[in-house]
């Protein structure tokens, strides 16, 4: 039953990724179309962010009602419908009128799926889902790219569209497949609800919850912002930056495909010290006055570094925690995410109009020394719970 079902899961993560950048790469094409300015591509994306968080708090209701497959295809069947949705838009509003839904779908699709994952599959399936994410954010630019090619950005959402109406048919087929948390308690513990502040003051919660909108906040600063950097503080001309800054997303996808290898003989806790290690020396390279060759190694090392944080905090949720509250912690653990990828972008933004894009690695290093900190706290905390469970 694992087995077969594995390959659905595999698709919906390749289906998470896919419209993720589909904005970014579609926006200088459709601002001019829709009346909008440049800078209003920020409103879409907040609404997109807000639509998330609120259905990732949500998550663990819907998934005691619906189960994991049922709030998956669900999620999948609002994604398509607002990316149609977006394609048939004629105006800014109308955009931000989809984004409502497309952010909803995102966010619980996303938290019942990871928690599914920890819960039911070994680490190595957590990073090598997670790097089928990367497939499809790298897939979707290239299908925008080609729908651009012929003229219309709105063939780029309308693909995209067909594809997740697709999978949402192929997830209701699969429903028989999905064990319903409500209806069977996971290796004899019953699921049980638990409310946000109830969660607030188990050992380590904090701790990981500020620890997962640091991991956050630094992976979309360093994404947004790789580019400007290279062009505006270190003069290299804007195609090579482009192109720079998409390895820093390559080299995410496949440091998460090795990890997936690397997670058969080490600890999720140690995935995450790896991780944190490898950034630091990524920011180490960036700040070297090497040239060219340190800055490139620099931003592909933090790719690199990147890439098995997200899946081990996620893993190691019910082992920290407990498998009873695993599915409420995911969901308070994604709104956090969002949190710090929506709002650490935009704030370094304006330290670099304001002062100088120059405190990039700076910007970056203080979040991961945050990071380093409460993760460390956060397996002090919850280190009896582990070993509880090896004994």
């Amino acid at each position: 039953m694992a087995s077969l079902l594995l390959p659905v899961i595999y698709l919906a993560f390749i289906s998470l990724g896919l419209p993720d950048s589909l904005l970014g790469s579609a926006w200088p094409s459709m601002y001019t179309e829709l009346g909008a300015s440049l800078s209003w591509a920020g409103i879409v994306s907040m609404i997109i962010s807000a639509g998330t968080i609120v259905s990732s708090l949500a998550s663990e209701r819907l998934n005691r009602r619906l189960g994991t497959g049922g709030v998956t295809a669900l999620s999948v069947l609002l994604t398509a419908a607002a990316l149609l949705g977006f394609s048939l838009s004629g105006s800014f509003w109308q955009l931000c009128l989809w984004a409502v839904p497309y952010g909803l779908g995102a966010g619980s699709v996303d938290a019942a799926l990871n928690n599914y994952v920890a819960l039911h599959y070994e680490s190595r399936h957590m990073s090598w889902l997670h790097c089928m994410w990367g497939v499809g954010a790298s897939a979707g630019p290239v299908i925008m790219g080609w729908a651009l090619a012929g003229g219309s950005w709105q063939s780029g959402y309308r693909i995209i569209s067909v594809l997740q109406f697709a999978l949402t048919a192929v997830l209701l087929f699969s429903l028989r497949l999905w064990k319903r948390p409500e209806a069977a308690a996971i290796d004899g513990v019953a699921p049980a609800h638990h409310s946000i502040p109830e969660l607030l003051r188990r050992p380590g919660v904090p701790q990981v919850l500020i620890c997962f909108w640091c991991y956050c906040a630094l992976e979309a600063t360093a994404g947004m912002w790789a580019a400007s950097y290279c062009t505006l503080v270190r003069g290299i001309d804007a195609e090579t930056a482009a192109r720079w800054a998409s390895l820093f997303y390559v080299g995410i996808t496949i440091g998460r495909g090795v990890s997936g290898f690397l997670t058969m003989k080490i600890t999720d806790q140690n995935m995450i010290r790896l991780g944190q290690a490898l950034i630091a020396a990524g920011v180490v390279l960036i700040l070297l006055p090497g040239g060219q060759g340190t800055l490139f190694a620099g931003l592909v090392t933090v790719g690199l570094g990147c890439a098995p944080i997200y899946p081990s905090i996620i893993h190691e949720t019910p082992a920290n925690f407990g498998r009873d509250v695993s599915m409420s912690m995911t969901g308070l653990q994604m709104a956090c995410a969002y949190v710090g990828s929506c709002l650490m972008p935009p704030v370094f933004g304006l330290l670099a109009q304001h002062i100088t894009a120059a405190l990039y690695p700076y910007f970056l290093a203080v979040i991961l020394v945050l990071m380093v900190v409460m993760a460390e706290s956060l397996h002090r905390r919850t280190a009896d719970r582990r070993r509880g469970l090896e004994l």
